[in-house]
C-alpha cells in the first residue's frame, strides 16, 4: 500500500484556512512563479484566488495509481483495500542482499511467520484506518477535479465512475463487513456459528484490529475502537449525504 499512499495526501484548502496561513500564502505564490512544474500539485486555479486542493500526485499519474488500486486481483477487495496486492499470492518477490534472502508474499489473514507474532501487520488484510483516508482523500479530490475525472470501477470493467462515486464505493464494500449477507452471515463475525447464529452474539458487534483480505473476518484484538469504530463515522457521512440529497 506504500505505493499508493500518495494519492491519501489530499487535503482541500478552504478560504478560512487559507486567510490564518500568510506564510503558506507566500511560499505557495512563490512556487506558482518559479515552479511551474509543481503548479499542478497546488491545482490552483487562473481565475482563482487560492489554490483548492493540495495534493501529492498529478492527474497523469493519479491515473495510474487508480487503476491499480481499483484492481479487484491486486488491492481492491469485497470489503474495502488490502494492504498488500493479491498479485504476490502467486507472483513471489524475492530478493537475495548480501546472501540473506527476504520474501514478500500475499498474506490475507494472520502472519504464517513468527516474525509478527501472529499479527500480519500490513502484509495483505484490510485496516479500517487507511481506508478511512482513502474514502477522504477521494472525496476532496472530486470536489476539485469534477464529475469529468473518471476511472474504471472496478478496474477492466469498462464502468467509469467519479472519484466521489469511488469513495462511495469504498464506504459500501467497508461496511459490508458488518452487514448481513444473502445467507444472513455477517463476514466479520468469520466462520464460528455462535457469533453468526447466537441471539447473545449475533447482533453484538465487535471493532476488530483488521479483516481478513479475502473473505472479511476479523482478526487481531476485537475491541479496536482506536480505530475501526471509524465505521461509525462513515454511517453518519452517508446518512448526512443522503439527507441533503
Amino acid at each position: 500500500m506504500v505505493g499508493v499512499l500518495p494519492i491519501f495526501a489530499a487535503v482541500q484548502l478552504d478560504a478560512a484556512l487559507w486567510e490564518r496561513l500568510p506564510m503558506f500564502r507566500k511560499r505557495a505564490r512563490w512556487y506558482i512563479d518559479n515552479k511551474p512544474g509543481l503548479a499542478e500539485f497546488l491545482h490552483w486555479p487562473s481565475t482563482a484566488d487560492r489554490p483548492r486542493l493540495i495534493s501529492l500526485v498529478g492527474k497523469s499519474r493519479m491515473k495510474t495509481l487508480l487503476a491499480c488500486m481499483l484492481d479487484e486481483s491486486e488491492f481492491l477487495s469485497s470489503y474495502g483495500l488490502r494492504s498488500l496486492s493479491r498479485y504476490h499470492r502467486e507472483h513471489l518477490l524475492i530478493v537475495n542482499m548480501d546472501g540473506h534472502v527476504a520474501r514478500l508474499d500475499y498474506e490475507p489473514g494472520e502472519s504464517r511467520t513468527r516474525l509478527f507474532g501472529g499479527n500480519s501487520n500490513w502484509r495483505g488484510p484490510i485496516w479500517f484506518p487507511l481506508n478511512f483516508l482513502a474514502v477522504e482523500s477521494l472525496q476532496h479530490l472530486h470536489t476539485n477535479l469534477g464529475e469529468e475525472f473518471t476511472v474504471e470501477l472496478p478496474t477492466g470493467s469498462g464502468r467509469q465512475a467519479s472519484l466521489e462515486q469511488v469513495a462511495e464505493e469504498l464506504e459500501r464494500r467497508l461496511l459490508r463487513l458488518f452487514l448481513r449477507d444473502s445467507n444472513g452471515r455477517r463476514p466479520a463475525l468469520g466462520s464460528d456459528s455462535r457469533f453468526q447464529r447466537d441471539g447473545a452474539w449475533r447482533d453484538f458487534l465487535l471493532f476488530y484490529e483488521y479483516f481478513h483480505g479475502d473473505t472479511g473476518e476479523g482478526l487481531g484484538a476485537s475491541h479496536q475502537t482506536g480505530w475501526t469504530a471509524l465505521a461509525g463515522a462513515l454511517v453518519a457521512n452517508r446518512r448526512f449525504r443522503s439527507g441533503q440529497k
